[in-house]
């Protein structure tokens, strides 16, 4: 399977902009709660889709909304609250690295739950990267630099995106990706909007330049982080596969980081080595992937 220049790009421009949503995560993270984050994310990119969303949820199959709505809450939803709680103790960089995990977990989830066997070389390269992260985590954890429980929620939300992807192209793979993606938003917006009336964010808000410049960035990663890198991202997992598009994973983590250096983060020998394994894996994953697709 020859994949196209242009599903290259689009991999490259996600890669680029959820690379660079954990360090916005952070500066949200200055002047509002987790939840107020999430919240907001949640609704300025509903708000926005929901334009298209409401008209797009009839033009779906009825037996098919409970995939969307389910594919809403894992791929969506629920991480977009975990992301912040959990980087109110784990560094920007440390988020980008872990979050490499997907393709890891759609390996595991595909032979758990959807009935996809996994070869000698994904099953190793699956151990290895697993490996990789608790060589993170645990590192971190017994220095003191990044919360076990917070590390945890990180691996909890890149586990739901992997059983996203499986969703997806099991169940949601012949819906229009733009209708896809406004209709998933809009679903949950609701939902976002109440968490955010009951988060306080209202009563809070006094129009401080500190509180100005976190909604810039949290608007920004509602915007581009969040509304336009989905609709990107299930145009190329209906394109090209669970696996192709989950390899924007070999190049996000190298954009946090890169962010994580310019704000001062620490980067140690065990990150580095604990990412080297993650993504080693993940190519074993890959490549096997690769000779399947050739052959058949």
């Amino acid at each position: 399977m020859k994949i196209e220049l242009k599903y290259w790009i689009i991999l490259g421009v996600l890669a680029l902009t959820w690379g660079s949503s954990f360090i916005l995560i952070k500066q949200g993270l200055v002047a509002y709660t987790p939840y107020q984050v999430g919240a907001l994310r949640l609704t300025i990119a509903g708000g926005v889709l929901a334009i298209w969303g409401i008209p797009s949820l009839f033009k779906i199959p009825k037996k098919k909304l409970p995939y969307v709505a389910l594919a809403g809450l894992c791929g969506n939803f629920v991480p977009m609250f975990l992301f912040p709680m959990a980087q109110t103790h784990v560094t920007s960089s440390m988020a980008g690295i872990l979050d490499s995990l997907v393709p890891l977990f759609i390996l595991l989830f595909g032979a758990l739950f959807f009935n996809q066997k996994g070869t000698k070389n994904q099953i190793i390269g699956a151990s290895i990267g697993f490996l990789g992260a608790i060589l993170l985590v645990g590192s971190d954890a017994l220095n003191g630099d990044n919360s076990l429980y917070h590390c945890m929620l990180i691996v909890l939300a890149t586990a739901l995106y992997g059983l996203n992807s499986l969703i997806l192209t099991t169940y949601l793979n012949d819906v229009p990706s733009f209708q896809l993606s406004s209709s998933l938003f809009t679903i949950w917006l609701l939902p976002s909007v109440i968490i955010l009336f009951f988060s306080g964010f209202f009563d809070v808000f006094e129009g401080t330049q500190q509180q100005w410049q976190s909604l810039g960035f949290v608007t920004i990663l509602g915007l581009m982080g969040t509304a336009l890198a989905m609709i990107l991202f299930y145009k190329l997992i209906q394109a090209t596969g669970s696996m192709f598009s989950s390899m924007v994973t070999y190049l996000m983590p190298i954009i946090s980081v890169f962010w994580g250096v310019v704000v001062g983060e620490k980067i140690t020998m065990l990150h580095i080595l604990g990412f080297v394994m993650i993504l080693s894996g993940v190519y074993l994953t890959q490549k096997s992937d690769k000779k399947e697709i050739e052959t058949t």
